[in-house]
């Protein structure tokens, strides 16, 4: 048995929590940026994945008029730090809504870097950080979602395996419903079966049936 939910009838509020307790888990771009009048901003999204290989391009959704969304506009930049589990504490207080000229960096006592190809500053912390341009948004009904092109990324050696960012190592957090986060659970791994092996079947060696 299933229970209905109508958009429409729930409201918006309502259904934005619903939508978060059903779309998980959901990775973290703890966005860092630098706003007009040089006031570093950070602050962690959820909405947040990949959009193009190549050129490679990733995206976030800022849901309202953010302070990350209106640095962004406003320089042309943004960098993706990943938000590891070690700084749990730390992601959830940048989300505190502190005035535009209040740096995150500063308040909430997070080390910065700077970044190689762009101006916002990498989280110092994070294992790994994608440099992005701005490459275009596009708006949503009361959210905005930002595309930018990775111009650099850089991962601490630690995270590396075979020179290759290695998930147990990098131990990213995700966010679920509610006030609820996520961590590294048990990891499951499988091969993508070719569709000629598919054909032929488990036990089978010759052509298609």
């Amino acid at each position: 048995m299933r229970i209905d939910f109508d958009p429409a009838a729930l409201g918006r509020n309502p259904f934005y929590t619903f939508m978060n307790a059903v779309v998980v888990p959901r990775p973290i771009a703890w966005i860092s940026t630098t706003s007009a009048d040089g006031v570093d901003n950070l602050a962690p999204h959820s909405y947040f994945t990949v959009s193009c290989i190549d050129p490679p391009i990733v995206q976030f959704t800022s849901v309202g008029r953010k302070d990350s969304l209106n640095n962004v506009e406003a320089t042309g930049s943004f960098v993706v730090n990943l938000a590891p589990e070690h700084l749990f504490e730390q992601i959830n207080a940048t989300s505190t809504d502190f005035p535009p000229g209040i740096s995150e960096f500063d308040a909430v006592g997070i080390a910065r870097e700077p970044s190689t190809r762009v101006k916002p500053p990498r989280v110092a912390a994070s294992p790994a950080a994608l440099e992005c341009e701005l490459h275009s948004t596009v708006r949503l009904g009361d959210s905005t979602v930002v595309f930018g092109r990775v111009v650099h990324a850089a991962v601490s050696e630690s995270v590396l395996v075979d020179g290759h960012p290695e998930v147990t190592k990098l131990r990213p957090l995700t966010r679920l419903g509610k006030n609820e986060w996520g961590t590294m659970g048990e990891l499951l791994e499988i091969t993508r079966v070719p569709y000629a092996e598919w054909r032929n079947g488990p036990g089978r060696t010759g052509g298609a049936g």
